[in-house]
């Protein structure tokens, strides 16, 4: 027998199973979904389809509510991007970052809608304050992190919006390393692309690929193609490539397998191989620094600069000795990193959230890569902020405490900038006795740092507060995309993008 209260147990967890796995809401009607449900619960009377979209609906509203009241007095950052479905519609989505009260980094999606309007730098902004008014944001929103595309970075201006503008870091690295790549490194990509895509297209030379490994006793691993809008992946390409040189030279010369012309446009020069032998170290540097600085649950904007100098100033630094298309690979990348990021300017970016963010996050605060000059510029910077930032008394602990250490961020951190990374400035103000203690470890989470010192320097925790949760990308909103293309495909053609966005925002902010 299935009562009332049962029944509604089991409807509430078909909602439930339906916003996790992004499936449907006419699941509930499938001919399979319903002998299953006979079959578990012969009493429980499924309910139509209108009441599932009820549920759903009322969950969100809830959902919507608790996180509205999360955000009621927190300082947040945003990140947005467009995106077209399969049905051809577009989209944009807006995620929310923000540090709660116990210094714990949070993300939210804020709305994955429909945006049939014309992607103009007016339209962007009007939709994007209409969503802060919507979530009751105004006036608390230190930053929209975004990409490079001009109309979005026009939206984003200070005539038409009241907060800060950031690119994404991944983005201008990847503008950067592609300028690099179209140097000479380019045919190598394109060699290395024709080959992966043949062993990926063909049975017969992946099975012998599977049985040459087998025989050199090679992991047993397929091969990577790169994607033009991912540039990480040509590491990875290069990467397998390397790893598999030797299976797949053998499948390509093997007659049975791969035919005498296939193999003439196939095979790769050993100056190409070599190619890409020397670019790896320099690939996965760069690797690391995006990946690094891609995290939403830890810091990452305060670490945007000290990384963009350390890979200009270590990674990307000339070598006598290298391969003459590394060098001119490195030394375009440098250059371009250098221009987009302004380090080589006179327009020094003192108010930008990434410098501001330096300076508060501890690990940083020496600024070693800075010239003097431009040290006392961001300092008086910071002061002109702290003058106008009101602080509630709080008895916060006045000293600080062990802090947890070795996440995986905070080792890559230390790996790319290095062990030399330290000094301070002095005088006698809250900002000068910060600047004063020593910077901890580059393995501390900034986070548990101002936990357990706010206390100490309450303007400046609050400040922290504020621009330690900007993310360094606009990766967040990019990861809502490949849930929202499982949601919105043909085979879902009934699915409202009203009922896009629930399913979207319930799924992510579970």
């Amino acid at each position: 027998m299935c009562d009332d209260k049962r029944a509604n147990e089991i409807t509430k967890r078909i909602v439930n199973m339906i916003v996790k796995d992004m499936l449907p809401l006419s699941v509930a009607d499938g001919e399979g979904f319903r002998e299953l449900m006979g079959f578990i619960e012969p009493g429980y009377r499924i309910p139509s389809r209108k009441t599932f979209t009820n549920r759903l609906e009322q969950q969100y509203a809830e959902k919507k509510a608790e996180l509205k009241e999360k955000l009621a007095s927190a300082d947040v950052a945003l990140t947005t991007d467009c995106w077209t479905a399969l049905t051809t519609e577009s989209y944009i989505t807006v995620t929310c970052h923000y540090i709660e009260e116990d210094w714990q980094v949070k993300s939210a999606v804020l709305l994955t809608e429909s945006f049939s309007d014309k992607h103009t730098a007016d339209n962007l902004a009007e939709k994007l304050k209409e969503s802060v008014d919507d979530w009751g944001l105004a006036g608390r929103v230190a930053a929209c992190v975004h990409d490079n595309a001009r109309n979005i970075v026009a939206a984003n201006d200070p005539t038409r919006v009241s907060w800060q503008s950031l690119p994404c870091f991944a983005h201008t690295l990847q503008l950067a390393i592609n300028d690099g790549f179209a140097l000479d490194m380019h045919r190598v990509i394109a060699a290395a692309g024709r080959l992966v895509k043949h062993f990926h297209h063909s049975t017969p030379a992946t099975r012998a690929l599977e049985a040459k490994q087998e025989q050199l006793q090679l992991p047993k691993h397929r091969l990577i193609q790169s994607c033009k809008t991912r540039w990480n992946s040509v590491c990875d390409m290069f990467e397998r490539l390397m790893e598999q040189r030797w299976a797949v030279t053998a499948v390509l010369s093997d007659r049975t397998v791969t035919k005498i012309q296939n193999a003439r446009i196939l095979e790769m020069k050993d100056e190409h191989w070599q190619l890409m032998e020397d670019s790896l170290p320099v690939l996965k540097a760069l690797k690391c620094a995006t990946t690094v600085l891609s995290s939403e649950t830890e810091v990452s904007i305060s670490s945007t600069y000290p990384i963009t100098f350390s890979l200009i100033n270590a990674h990307l630094k000339s070598d006598d000795g290298g391969h003459p298309k590394i060098e001119a690979f490195k030394n375009e990348v440098q250059s371009q990193l250098a221009k987009r990021m302004k380090v080589d300017s006179d327009n020094f970016p003192s108010t930008s959230p990434a410098m501001i963010a330096m300076i508060l996050d501890p690990r940083h605060k020496h600024l070693g890569y800075l010239k003097p000059s431009q040290r006392l510029t961001l300092k008086n910077a910071v002061l002109d902020i702290a003058a106008t930032t009101t602080v509630e008394q709080s008895d916060a602990a006045d000293s600080a405490g062990s802090l947890p250490r070795g996440s995986a961020t905070a080792s890559a951190i230390a790996v790319l900038l290095g062990d030399n990374y330290t000094a301070s400035p002095n005088e006698d103000t809250e900002l000068d006795g910060y600047l004063k203690d020593r910077p901890p470890p580059l393995d501390t989470n900034p986070t548990d740092w101002w936990k357990n010192n706010t206390g100490r320097y309450p303007r400046l925790a609050k400040l922290a507060q504020r621009n330690l949760c900007i993310p360094a990308t606009s990766v967040p909103s990019e990861r809502v995309f490949s849930a929202a293309g499982l949601t919105v495909n043909r085979l879902r053609t009934r699915l409202t993008p009203e009922h896009v966005n629930m399913l979207i925002f319930m799924n992510k902010n579970t």
